[in-house]
């Protein structure tokens, strides 16, 4: 008899020691679910979904060549008086005096020289000089066959010097091959750029992108996406500032923004920074781009005044 009151009040603690772990933790839960419960809503970074230009893009090199050239092969002995290469000209300015006559620059340019290669021996009794005019360049390049139902003349051009990829120049399509190259499956197009300031010298290797089949569709900052798999989603943020997990199919990228073909509307309104901070049907404070900014100015002015 004992024994077994002593097994039963064993269980009894037993029993008694479950439960109180239990309501323990129901109400550490319930006191950690009300502290943080309280805590307002972070504030995300948000924007309004709306209209932006999109366009296609071939992306090729090419050579930059001046839009006028005119060579003068002379004989050394000719000359009288010496040249003045590198240095500029206006149509009628003499270039050179030779002993039988004078060469006079046939357009505005500048004066250069074209070595005859080392193992030629016609090199050391002659010289050639290249009147350029660089104003502007026209740069030949090749593009894939298969974009040549999509390319004309007029179509716009962004233009990157190898040298300098920060700047971008612009320029456009000026005329197209009439038939593909078979050697290589490529049409040539030739590109024009202005020159301000002589900037580029040719013969300068150029990154050129054509742009074609511009449009305007809507668009998000390529910050909002969430990608998994082949799948794409964003944050879409209600008129109570609680966001929804929306599936959203994307096109092309433009400086930053993703063109929306299906999933958003315009004027809608989805998260664009702070993603991890965001949780589906979470409450968030929105904040806009403006806003951000003034709340960055109104910062550093308050640390001056202190």
């Amino acid at each position: 008899m004992k024994r077994s009151t002593k097994i039963t009040s064993i269980i009894v603690i037993f029993f008694l020691v479950i439960a109180g772990v239990i309501i323990a933790r129901t109400m550490i839960g319930n006191h950690f679910k009300k502290k943080f419960s309280k805590r307002p809503p972070p504030g995300i970074i948000v924007k309004t979904v709306e209209q932006r230009k999109f366009q296609n893009i071939i992306e090729t090199f090419g050579t930059a060549v001046p839009i006028k050239t005119q060579s003068y092969n002379i004989e050394k002995y000719e000359i009288i008086e010496n040249i003045k290469y590198n240095t500029s000209v206006k149509s009628g300015d003499v270039v050179a005096k030779l002993k039988n006559r004078t060469i006079t620059a046939p357009f505005d340019g500048v004066i250069g020289k074209r070595n005859f290669s080392d193992d030629i021996n016609v090199s050391e009794s002659s010289v050639v000089i290249d009147i350029e005019d660089a104003s502007f360049l026209f740069i030949d390049v090749d593009v894939p066959e298969i974009f040549a139902p999509f390319v004309e003349k007029g179509l716009g051009v962004d233009i990157k010097f190898s040298g300098n990829k920060d700047k971008i120049y612009k320029g456009k399509v000026d005329s197209l091959a009439s038939k593909i190259d078979v050697s290589n499956r490529s049409l040539r197009l030739r590109v024009k750029m202005q020159n301000t300031n002589s900037e580029i010298l040719p013969g300068a290797l150029m990154e050129v992108t054509i742009k074609y089949n511009e449009r305007i569709s809507l668009g998000i900052p390529d910050t909002s996406v969430i990608l998994e798999g082949n799948k794409v989603y964003i944050y879409k943020v209600d008129k109570e500032n609680v966001t929804n997990r929306v599936e959203v199919k994307v096109g092309n990228r433009n400086e930053g923004y993703l063109e929306v073909e299906s999933g958003l509307k315009e004027g809608d309104i989805v998260v664009a920074e702070g993603l991890k901070k965001v949780r589906p049907n979470g409450k968030i404070k929105p904040i806009k781009d403006g806003e951000k900014k003034n709340e960055s100015s109104w910062g550093k002015k308050e640390n001056k005044s202190k």
